[in-house]
């Protein structure tokens, strides 16, 4: 039977390490530039094709991945297509706000032209 408290201590470890794979995992949208160890981002190409019929200019599949990477579920390694495809998702959402925006400020220039 161990100490209360060492269990204690090892129930906060654990609580802290399942904490920040929560917050990996909410940090992988978009392109990373940091991953959470600190480790610079590279990308990646994997060796072999995922596929037979693969078919791109690179060999393998690419990836957004931690210099330091181990795959101890600290470290980023997401698919490069789906961090470009969530930062241009967000981008398109970004330009339409602002094109709104705009449309706003348009409409507010034209009614104030019109009173004068």
């Amino acid at each position: 039977m161990t100490h209360p408290y060492e269990e204690e201590k090892e129930m906060k470890k654990l609580k802290k390490h399942y904490d920040r794979l929560g917050y990996i995992c909410d940090a992988q949208y978009g392109i990373p530039t940091r991953c959470p160890c600190g480790g610079e981002i590279k990308t990646d190409v994997s060796p072999n094709p995922k596929y037979r019929h693969d078919f791109d200019t690179l060999p393998g599949s690419r990836y957004f991945t931690c210099k330091n990477y181990e795959d101890d579920g600290m470290h980023f390694r997401q698919p490069w297509t789906f961090g470009v495809e969530e930062e241009m998702r967000r981008l398109w959402m970004e330009v339409n706000e602002m094109a709104q925006e705009i449309a706003k400020l348009k409409r507010l220039i034209t009614s104030t032209s019109r009173d004068c």
